[in-house]
């Protein structure tokens, strides 16, 4: 039918423009969010590096064990926590730690591990949840604006479950995957065992000297232990959530800066062949047109 293709082609370039509006908004969304959560990254990197020396200068000048820094060899239970994204329009930004996160369960189980999965970000909990795998923990929080209650929430969790007994569920060793940020362009999965804690003697804090100072400890290393070490897991934890954080927001502005040039270009093909479409239809009634002047002439 005459007029058919261009009108084809027409409302395809209507709605691929559409979703190039929304390709843009989301980008700049991303653009605008990514400032504010770098900066919430570099503003907690202080309190971790504190708090980092502080419980190496515990271990370091004092000979006590502590559960979180103890291995448990009364079970082989482990748990696994990844951290994920709630929403998509992010390219492979979750599937690239879920992957990661299969990996390591992989190779936990290959080691005659059992793992228990806890995920945060629906991204996640909606893989597993698909495919029929129990979770032991989930939390959909705001991935893209992590909260520090939500992390200390995550962190007393999986503490419970490395302090509980075995048939309570206790596991021996926590993993974490998460996303590193490196810069905007690069974006790596990593894993971390964050328990048991293996505290580094004479951690270095950039612009301090390697060697602690003496300390004295009141009322005692194993009260200042148990004040700490819950801490700093907890500020891990949430550095860990923004840092995927912003991952997730840097991946998302490079992802809807593609699908807009893409967008673009499928606009300029459909309007080529829009063209095309109109072009040939002009001469099917021009010939149309030349056909019946020739008949009406013979007649």
């Amino acid at each position: 039918m005459a007029g058919g293709a261009q009108r084809i082609y027409k409302q395809r370039i209507k709605s691929t423009q559409s979703l190039k509006k929304m390709f843009r908004a989301q980008e700049l969304i991303a653009a605008s969010r990514i400032g504010k959560a770098r900066a919430r990254t570099a503003a907690a990197a202080p309190y971790e590096r504190a708090i980092t020396r502080a419980v190496s200068a515990v271990a370091t000048h004092s000979s006590t064990k502590h559960p979180l820094t103890s291995e448990r060899h009364d079970t082989d239970r482990v748990a696994v926590l990844v951290i994920a994204s709630d929403r998509g329009m992010a390219g492979a930004y979750s599937a690239s730690i879920i992957r990661e996160a299969e990996r390591l369960v992989a190779q936990l189980k290959n080691e005659g591990k059992q793992v228990d999965l806890y995920a945060t970000g629906r991204r996640a909990v909606s893989y597993y949840g698909y495919r029929g795998r129990q979770l032991a923990g989930q939390w959909s929080y705001g991935s893209d604006s992590p909260d520090s209650d939500v992390a200390g929430e995550i962190a007393d969790t999986l503490l419970g479950a490395f302090l509980a007994p075995v048939d309570e569920g206790g596991v021996s060793e926590l993993h974490v995957v998460y996303t590193q940020f490196v810069n905007m362009v690069t974006q790596r999965p990593r894993v971390v065992r964050m328990l048991p804690l293996e505290v580094v003697e004479g951690v270095a804090v950039p612009g301090e000297s390697d060697t602690f100072p003496l300390y004295d400890f009141e009322p005692s290393p194993e009260s200042v232990l148990d004040a700490l070490l819950p801490r700093y897991v907890r500020s891990r934890i949430f550095s860990f959530m923004l840092d995927a954080a912003a991952s997730e927001l840097a991946a998302r502005q490079r992802a809807m800066h593609t699908a807009t040039d893409n967008a673009e270009d499928l606009i300029r093909t459909y309007t080529r062949l829009a063209n095309q479409a109109r072009q040939a239809d002009i001469t099917q009634e021009i010939s149309e047109i030349v056909s019946g002047a020739d008949a009406l002439a013979a007649s």
